[in-house]
């Protein structure tokens, strides 16, 4: 998962990177209003984890201006403020979940994960496209109930191929969202072209069909 952790503590928002890198992720941060802001309109994640309290603005102001710009992601609210009232208005504002400070990160991680889930595979813990079955709780991939041995990388694209079905995905969105929003800055994506070559020889040699189709100087799309 790519996620955008928004938290004005800096020892908070730097426990909480380090614990989602180790758990897998692409984990982005902004420590403010306006860094959050322009991170979460301009770049593609899977998850925003919220603070309500910025110093320069709200939380809930930049889930409001996600909403605006139908921008399909789920939001966890993460803040000190334990109300009732506090809750129900993130709830309504467009938050999926609100987790009241202070909290364990194992909590926290598990809340993304139940997010992910309910928005990409309905709740179940595996995806499924005709002969490809995905188990991202333990990262394997099976074609024709073989389990194939893939790397990190090759997992998690095909893994965010299987999960963005039938969209046109460019090379950028695919780079930015597997290693981070500063890859934009290199020069070429060519390392994307290896890692799907060696992704279709895997799945091929299982038997299964190759789906990553190549759409001529913009980039890919997975689909029947």
């Amino acid at each position: 998962m790519k996620i955008l952790v928004i938290e004005d503590n800096v020892e908070l928002l730097k426990d909480i990177k380090n614990f989602l890198d180790e758990q897998g992720n692409v984990c982005e941060i902004a420590p403010n209003y306006q860094s959050a802001y322009m991170k979460a309109v301009i770049f593609p994640y899977d998850i925003l984890v919220v603070d309500i309290t910025l110093p320069d603005g709200t939380g809930l102001d930049i889930i409001k201006e996600v909403k605006k710009e139908n921008i399909d992601v789920g939001i966890i609210i993460i803040s000190a403020k334990n109300a009732v009232g506090d809750k129900v208005n993130g709830l309504e504002v467009g938050a999926d979940d609100y987790l009241t400070k202070p909290f364990y990160l194992v909590e926290l991680n598990a809340r993304i994960k139940a997010l992910y889930r309910r928005k990409v595979y309905k709740g179940s813990k595996e995806i499924l496209f005709n002969e490809i079955r995905i188990k991202p709780g333990s990262y394997e991939v099976f074609v024709n109930n073989r389990l194939m041995n893939l790397t990190k990388k090759e997992f998690d694209i095909i893994h965010f191929f299987v999960a963005n079905k039938n969209r046109l995905l460019t090379k950028e969105a695919i780079a930015e969202h597997l290693w981070g929003d500063h890859i934009e800055m290199v020069d070429s994506f060519n390392f994307i072209y290896t890692h799907l070559a060696n992704l279709r020889k895997k799945i091929t040699k299982f038997g299964g069909n190759d789906y990553i189709k190549s759409i001529y100087s913009v980039g890919y799309k997975f689909s029947e």
